[in-house]
């Protein structure tokens, strides 16, 4: 894992972690548009599995929630509405997403939110020893532990990942 030692001025998501005791280590980025969680994990040396994307969609009904994902996976909407028991989800537009969360495509973090929301998050994510998530801010990771996850955020663990081909993961 290559870690840069140039510090990036606090974000909100940082001092939400703060705030919550949470330890973390910075780690950033040069970002790249449309580079996404594969440009990230290459730059920094780590498994694309362990970067984990922060997604802000909404329910049929456009109540916002935010889906932590594995960075090589994607979300089944289909399960996901069925697990939350709600018609269907879909992704926000981004100036939406932008508006609930506080923070840019591409630089969104699951802590720091600008609107309390529902945050779930794919099961296994929970299962690593750590993982990389946005730190608010594109081109800045934080890696933390899983557990801090569901101590800081409440999150709830549910089964929607895809792999890229479109089967459900284990």
């Amino acid at each position: 894992m290559v870690t840069k030692s140039k510090h990036v001025s606090e974000t909100p998501a940082t001092q939400a972690l703060k705030r919550a005791g949470v330890s973390y280590t910075e780690h950033p980025y040069d970002y790249v548009d449309h580079g996404g969680t594969a440009e990230s994990a290459h730059q920094l040396g780590v498994p694309e599995h362990q970067v984990v994307k922060t997604l802000v969609m909404q329910d049929d009904r456009a109540r916002p929630l935010v889906v932590l994902m594995h960075g090589d996976r994607h979300v089944s909407t289909k399960n996901l509405a069925r697990e939350i028991g709600v018609k269907s989800v879909e992704p926000c537009k981004p100036e939406v997403a932008q508006r609930h969360s506080g923070y840019m495509v591409g630089g969104t973090s699951p802590f720091g939110l600008k609107k309390e929301m529902p945050v779930y998050v794919e099961h296994t994510v929970l299962e690593l020893p750590r993982i990389f998530i946005n730190g608010g801010r594109r081109g800045f990771l934080v890696c933390i532990e899983p557990t801090a996850l569901q101590a800081s955020l409440g999150v709830t663990p549910v089964h929607c990942a895809l792999t890229p081909g479109g089967q459900g993961a284990a």
